[in-house]
């Protein structure tokens, strides 16, 4: 194992667990396809945990081969499909809820909110922390953060933070940007609300030189085979699109923040 496989932490990004068609079609992995990646994963010496034990381990010189997983929104299909698929692994993960969202649907999604099925209920949430999994905050209603007024964005994540932890009765450590996006006024935000650790996109591994505020991660695909995502997490650098992408954030968030003036939510 070289250099980098053990100073580099590899985080994956899902969403539902379910196959769906259309414009979405990217952010469902089958059960099958995901207890294939798992399996893979494993067989190829990795350790799979949340993305807050992964991060603990990196900052305690844990050398282990350790993937982050991640699962957002907090669909049912997680408790139902994603469980029993990360149990048969032994693995473990992180949720991220999106709190006023539970027991409804995705509503950020529009004409596509019902595509991937309902939300968990608190109650079901409860059963997926009952089962070993981390819970983390995805925010209130799933807006783009980076274009709130600060008592809009303040609001968004100390809420929805207090209602995970009342009602759970747990510690949540972990946050998700909506749709990824954050800036440093963000990321202040969710430090001090009392989170020690966040995650956006990114698509590339996470190094410990990097704020734990921003953790990278990779997102697999339906179409990502067992084989292709080891693959990919065993990158150790940011594709040139990754680059591309991140070069380009400033200049996206002053369009979105100007569209969202004039009624419209670019995401």
């Amino acid at each position: 194992m070289g250099e980098d496989a053990v100073s580099t932490l590899p985080a994956l990004m899902y969403h539902s667990v379910s196959a769906v068609g259309g414009p979405l079609r990217d952010l469902a992995v089958p059960p099958e396809r995901l207890a294939e990646q798992l399996g893979a994963l494993s067989d190829a010496g990795y350790q799979l945990v949340g993305l807050t034990e992964a991060l603990d381990r990196l900052a305690a010189g844990n050398t282990a081969k350790t993937v982050a997983l991640t699962f957002d929104d907090g669909y049912r299909d997680f408790l139902t499909e994603g469980v029993p698929a990360l149990a048969k692994a032994g693995a473990g993960a992180t949720l991220y809820a999106s709190v006023g969202h539970l027991g409804g649907h995705a509503g950020w999604l529009g004409r596509y909110a019902s595509d991937f099925g309902p939300m968990l209920t608190w109650s079901e949430l409860d059963e997926v922390a009952a089962a070993g999994i981390e819970i983390g905050n995805h925010s209130l209603v799933h807006h783009p953060l980076d274009v709130l007024s600060p008592a809009q964005l303040r609001d968004e994540v100390v809420s929805s933070r207090d209602q995970l932890e009342q009602r759970l009765q747990r510690r949540v450590r972990s946050f998700a940007y909506p749709h990824g996006y954050n800036s440093a006024l963000v990321r202040r935000v969710v430090e001090r609300s009392g989170h020690d650790n966040a995650t956006e996109v990114g698509r590339r591994p996470h190094t410990p030189a990097e704020r734990r505020f921003a953790v990278p991660r990779f997102q697999p695909t339906p179409d990502h085979t067992g084989a292709d995502l080891v693959d990919l997490v065993s990158r150790s650098g940011a594709t040139p699109a990754a680059r591309l992408r991140q070069c380009a954030q400033p200049g996206w968030r002053l369009v979105r923040r100007l569209a969202r003036k004039a009624g419209r939510e670019l995401t």
